[in-house]
């Protein structure tokens, strides 16, 4: 790789704050969003009295477990805006994501919450040497999903320029970099590794030699340590781990210093817990558990003691940086079954709801996730209905415009796209009980 970036810290005021000092923020802040939550939304209200508690109960950091927890289901179950804490016309952004009926959730954002998320992703950007003079260029998607302009937000924030180029059209991402002279990329992991493989491949050229970035700050999905060393050593780049859910704000809710010994949670707008996922209970500090937040500066959707579902570990010591913000360790997987690809999360029965929203495809299916090369391939193995199956008398060249219907409902509906294969009827295993309907063959490598 090029060698360590000039990381710099955006908001020492902040990232550096005493302990003791930070501590009573996190506690003023605490306050003020209980009140808030219970004042603007009948959800929490409801909450509130079901626990038997009261605002007026929550008078420090030590009341905090006496808060119900929030739930991924909690904002599907108040789809659109039953989570919204203000009048619409102070919301300015919407992003959608699915769930695991198909059921949307929303994420909500004033004016204010947006400078918020753009202060907070610019620390991150801050972390991978981003100033003025840089080229950011974005390769997160663009749409409904966080990524693309939390990314943009924070990149023009740190006063650097940003080449919003969305994902895909990974020839043109080359292209672009080399000659626009990008000097730092925001994308997946494997999306990183596959475009490095793509150049050297396709294209004939070293991205590590030939591309001006020097870093990159990469997420939305788990990956391991001999993944970011072949990416820094295809590309020539400081790779950094990003953190961050559309439910509290997007990406920018912990980023790794230049000493990768974690990521550096934002104490001051996130407040952290980590619990056991089965009993609900504190974790020693430094034990894995489940991570939970708590949004302590948003106007458009507060949200308290949010689940995210996603298992770490946590620390308050001191990093060698001088930042005195918590570290959390990278996500090691998901306490529940939901299935990440490419960096778009769903639940089995999404797909299950693309599938049986088309004409012609029966209950009988299978999803392989794999990853053959870099980048993760999912298949859907699929029967179509017995009638379809012997009106076309078994020929399933007969069908590719089913198939051609399946992937883009999928497309649509899942967020991701997959490989069809149609298969002949009882071709698929049926099951008794529980069906195991993914087989994921990855292996983080």
């Amino acid at each position: 790789m090029k060698g360590k970036v000039g990381s710099w810290i955006f908001e020492p005021e902040f990232e550096c704050m005493p302990r003791e000092k930070l501590e009573k923020l996190k506690e003023e802040r605490l306050i003020k969003m209980v009140n808030y939550a219970y004042d603007k939304l009948d959800f929490y209200k409801k909450r509130f009295k079901e626990a038997g508690i009261k605002p007026s109960d929550i008078k420090g950091l030590e009341d905090l477990t006496k808060i119900p927890f929030t739930y991924k289901d909690d904002l599907r179950k108040n789809y659109p805006y039953g989570l919204m804490a203000t009048s619409m016309d102070e919301i300015i952004e919407i992003h959608c994501s699915s769930g695991t009926t198909g059921t949307p959730t929303t994420a909500l954002y004033t004016a204010r919450d947006v400078e918020v998320w753009a202060r907070a992703v610019a620390r991150c950007c801050a972390s991978i040497g981003l100033r003025k003079g840089d080229i950011l260029q974005v390769a997160y998607g663009y749409g409904l999903f966080t990524g693309g302009l939390g990314l943009h937000y924070g990149g023009q924030k740190v006063g650097a320029a940003v080449l919003p180029i969305s994902s895909g059209e990974t020839e043109r991402q080359i292209r672009l970099a080399r000659e626009l002279k990008t000097t730092a990329i925001a994308c997946t992991p494997t999306y990183a590794a596959y475009m490095g493989e793509y150049a050297i491949e396709k294209m004939g050229i070293d991205p590590a030699k030939e591309l001006y970035w020097k870093s990159g700050t990469l997420g939305a999905e788990p990956w391991s340590e001999e993944l970011r060393e072949r990416i820094e050593n295809l590309l020539g780049i400081e790779a950094f781990d990003i953190y961050g859910l559309s439910e509290i704000i997007g990406p920018g809710v912990a980023h790794e210093c230049q000493y990768h010994n974690g990521s550096h949670l934002y104490e001051d707008l996130f407040l952290p817990e980590i619990i056991d996922p089965e009993t609900g209970e504190h974790v020693e500090e430094g034990e894995l558990g489940e991570l939970v937040l708590t949004t302590l500066d948003r106007e458009g959707m507060p949200l308290l003691r949010f689940r995210t579902g996603d298992l770490t570990r946590f620390t308050t010591e001191e990093c060698e940086c001088g930042r005195t913000i918590g570290r959390m360790e990278k996500v090691l997987g998901r306490s529940d079954d939901m299935v990440k690809v490419r960096g778009v999360k769903f639940w089995p029965k999404t797909v299950e709801d693309a599938l049986l929203s088309v004409k012609g495809v029966s209950t009988n299916y299978t999803i392989v996730i794999e990853r053959p090369k870099l980048l993760d391939v999912m298949t859907i193995n699929v029967e179509p209905t017995k009638e379809l199956y012997e009106e076309v008398g078994g020929d399933m060249s007969k069908l590719e415009d089913l198939k051609k219907e399946i992937a883009e409902k999928v497309k649509s509906i899942v967020g991701v796209s997959a490989i069809i294969n149609l298969v002949p009827v009882g071709t698929l295993p049926r099951f008794i009980g529980k069906a195991k309907r993914v087989e994921d063959r990855r292996k983080i490598t």
